[in-house]
């Protein structure tokens, strides 16, 4: 089951974060954060809040849609929500170009962005690689990419496997309904 990737909704959500740092850090720290938040919000309410893909890479677990837009150049004719935001990779940084509104987040999302940076944002992001290393759904994929299922990453926080089904169970309905609600 896949989640419709919500650029916008990870593009506030990373937009947060790097205001709550001042307004730029190093891309490697705000995919970090970003995957720590997903982790987070996963294991406590069942769903994510970017709705990336993710997968373990060699500095650990990464937001991998969220890394495509950081490190590739948009495709001719395509204008994505997160440039509009975020800059472009400048010396391993990016930086907040304006705020967006914050109209996709809830306040617990908002309240989780902040709880998260509160614990992590004052490492450096080779410490937070580490600590991605020492996440039980990470797997060394020696140069390649590694897909990292939700399933992973719940068994992992101690779920269940009654747990587990009824999250993926849920996941899948949100997931059918966003393809209904899909223009043609």
């Amino acid at each position: 089951m896949v989640l419709r990737f919500n650029e916008r909704r990870a593009t506030e959500a990373a937009a947060k974060f790097l205001k709550l740092r001042g307004g730029r850090m190093s891309y490697l720290k705000l995919i970090k954060l970003l995957y720590l938040l997903d982790r987070e919000a996963l294991l406590r309410w069942g769903r994510p809040v970017t709705t990336d893909r993710y997968v373990s890479m060699d500095n650990g677990p990464v937001v991998s849609r969220i890394y495509g837009l950081i490190r590739e150049e948009p495709a001719p004719g395509t204008d994505p929500v997160w440039r509009h935001y975020i800059s472009a990779p400048r010396d391993y940084e990016v930086a907040l170009i304006a705020e967006p509104e914050a109209d996709e987040l809830s306040r617990a999302e908002e309240a989780l962005i902040e709880e998260i940076f509160s614990n992590y944002g004052n490492l450096s992001r080779w410490d937070l690689v580490k600590i991605s290393h020492d996440l039980a759904e990470w797997q060394d994929p020696n140069g390649s990419a590694i897909p990292i299922q939700y399933r992973d990453i719940l068994r992992a926080g101690n779920k269940t496997e009654c747990e587990i089904a009824a999250i993926e169970s849920e996941l899948e309905a949100l997931a059918v309904t966003e393809a209904r609600l899909q223009p043609a």
